[in-house]
C-alpha cells in the first residue's frame, strides 16, 4: 500500500508539473499574440451622401472629333484594382485614365486649370473597328502585374477583342460563328468569377470562352429548352454572383432576365416584369438580390432570389424615352446604389430600403454611366445621347457646352467605419485631404 501511495503522488505531482507548464505556454503565446500586430480589415469609407461631391477631374475636349461632333460616351468603368477607369464613346475607342499624383503620393490637385480644358490627357487611346457593344474589365487586374492588365470588348461584326490595357495593343481574340461560317459578334460580355473564361451573349444563346485558347473554340448553351420555353431574344447583360454560389444572371431584350447555373448553363428560372428590353443587371454585394434595367423602362427593379414570385420594390429613374444603355453601380459596402438618366443627375438609393436618398447634378445632358471606385470614396460619370438633326444642319451649328458628352471624377464626403475610425467625423467639407491619406496606403 505504500507503494502505490508513494506512485500516486508522484503521478500527482507530475500532472500539476503538466499544468503549470501548459499555463507558462499559454501565457507566453497570449504575450506574443498581443506583441504581433493584427491584421485590420480595410477601413471602408462611409459615404456621406447628404453632402453634395466634389468634382475632382472633368473631360469633355478629347471626345469632340471634326469628323463626329455629337462623339458621346456610352459608360464608364472602374478598374478592379482602382488605379484608373476606362471609358467609350461613339467613335469606336476606348480611353484609359490613370489616376495622376502629386510628388506627396497623393492625388494631383487641378483645380486651377482653365475651364475649357481637360483635367489631363489620357494615357492610352485604342480603336476598334465597329460600334462597341459591350466592354468589362479582367476580374484580377492589377497594374503592378502587367500581364493581368487585361480588358474584353465585343463590337458589330467582329470577335470579342481582348486588350492589353498597358501598351494598347490586341492581344488576342475570340470567334464565333453562325450557321453560315460567318463571323457572328456578341452582344454582351462577361467574365466568370474566376477569370478563366468569357461568357458571352448572342441571340437565344451564351457561348462561353477559354481566355487560355484563343480562336473559334467554345461551348454553345441554348437559353431555349426544348419545350421553347426559357429565355428568348438578344443576351443583352450578363452577370455573375459575387458570393461563389455559382449563379449568373443573364438579360434579355424580350423583357426577361434569367438565372443559370454557371457550371452547365442550367435554367433555373426566369424573371419577368420589366416593361423594355433589359439592358443591365447586376448582383448584390451578398448574392441575395439581383438589380435589373430597361431601356425606355423608368423603374430599377430589385429580385430576391430566394424567392423570385414577386419585384421587391422599384427605383425610379428618368429613362421613359431613351433606348441608350444607362449604368447603375452598387457602391463596395454594398448599401447604396447609384444611377444616371436622361435628367443629368446621378440618383443615390438606399438598398436596404429601396428609397431615394439623394442626387447630384452630374451633366447637362443623359447620365448614360456611373461607376463606383472600388474601394474609396468616389466615383465616375459619363453622358451623353445620341443627337438627330436634319440633313441641311452643318457641324459647326452643334456647339456643345463641356457638361455634356464629358466624364467626371467625384469626390464624396465620408467618415472611415467606426471600428477602425480615429474620428467619426473625419470626412471635411469634400474628404479630399483623407482621400489623398488613403491613396498613400495599400487597401
Amino acid at each position: 500500500m505504500g507503494e502505490e501511495a508513494l506512485e500516486q503522488q508522484l503521478i500527482s505531482a507530475s500532472m500539476e508539473e503538466d499544468a503549470v507548464e501548459q499555463q507558462t505556454a499559454t501565457e507566453a503565446v497570449e504575450e506574443t499574440t498581443e506583441k504581433q500586430p493584427s491584421e485590420e480589415p480595410y477601413p471602408w469609407p462611409v459615404i456621406q451622401y447628404d453632402v453634395p461631391p466634389y468634382r475632382t477631374y472633368h473631360f469633355f475636349n478629347h471626345f469632340k472629333t471634326p469628323s463626329n461632333p455629337n462623339n458621346f460616351l456610352k459608360g464608364v468603368k472602374w478598374s478592379p484594382d482602382g488605379s484608373g477607369f476606362l471609358t467609350c464613346s461613339d467613335d469606336n475607342t476606348f480611353c484609359l485614365y490613370t489616376l495622376p499624383y502629386d510628388e506627396s503620393g497623393g492625388l494631383a490637385d487641378f483645380s486651377s486649370s482653365a475651364a475649357d480644358t481637360d483635367s489631363y490627357a489620357a494615357s492610352l487611346v485604342m480603336s476598334d473597328g465597329e460600334s462597341v457593344y459591350d466592354y468589362c474589365w479582367y476580374p484580377y487586374m492589377s497594374s503592378s502585374s502587367p500581364e493581368t492588365c487585361v480588358f474584353a470588348s465585343t463590337t458589330r461584326d467582329h470577335p470579342i477583342h481582348l486588350w492589353d490595357a498597358t501598351t494598347g495593343q490586341l492581344r488576342c481574340t475570340y470567334r464565333a460563328y453562325d450557321a453560315m461560317d460567318e463571323i457572328t459578334a456578341a452582344f454582351s460580355i462577361a467574365f466568370n468569377p474566376a477569370g478563366t473564361k468569357i461568357f458571352a451573349g448572342y441571340n437565344k444563346s451564351v457561348r462561353i470562352f477559354d481566355i487560355h485558347r484563343s480562336g473559334r473554340d467554345f461551348t454553345q448553351h441554348s437559353t431555349l429548352q426544348g419545350n421553347k420555353e426559357g429565355q428568348s431574344g438578344i443576351i443583352s447583360s450578363i452577370a455573375f454572383c459575387p458570393s461563389h454560389s455559382g449563379l449568373l444572371a443573364t438579360g434579355s431584350y424580350s423583357q426577361t432576365t434569367a438565372i443559370h447555373r454557371e457550371d452547365n448553363m442550367e435554367l433555373l428560372y426566369v424573371l419577368h416584369g420589366q416593361e423594355g428590353g433589359v439592358t443591365h443587371v447586376q448582383f448584390s454585394k451578398d448574392g441575395n438580390y439581383l438589380y435589373t434595367g430597361g431601356r425606355k423602362d423608368p423603374y430599377i427593379l430589385c429580385w430576391d432570389i430566394r424567392k423570385t414570385v414577386d419585384i421587391v420594390y422599384k427605383m425610379y429613374r428618368s429613362s421613359e424615352t431613351t433606348n441608350q444603355r444607362i449604368y447603375f453601380d452598387i457602391e463596395p459596402r454594398g448599401h447604396h446604389l447609384g444611377s444616371g438618366g436622361q435628367d443629368g443627375s446621378v440618383h443615390i438609393y438606399n438598398l436596404q430600403t429601396g428609397q431615394w436618398v439623394s442626387s447630384f447634378r452630374a451633366a447637362s445632358d443623359t447620365v448614360n454611366g456611373f461607376s463606383f471606385h472600388p474601394f474609396l470614396p468616389m466615383a465616375a460619370s459619363s453622358s451623353g445621347h445620341r443627337r438627330f438633326g436634319v440633313l441641311d444642319d452643318s457641324h459647326e451649328d452643334m456647339l456643345l457646352t463641356g457638361d455634356e458628352n464629358c466624364v467626371s471624377v467625384w469626390n464624396f464626403s465620408y467618415s472611415v467605419s467606426l471600428e477602425n475610425a480615429v474620428s467619426p467625423n473625419s470626412g471635411g467639407s469634400n474628404g479630399k485631404s483623407e482621400l489623398d491619406e488613403d491613396l498613400r496606403q495599400e487597401p
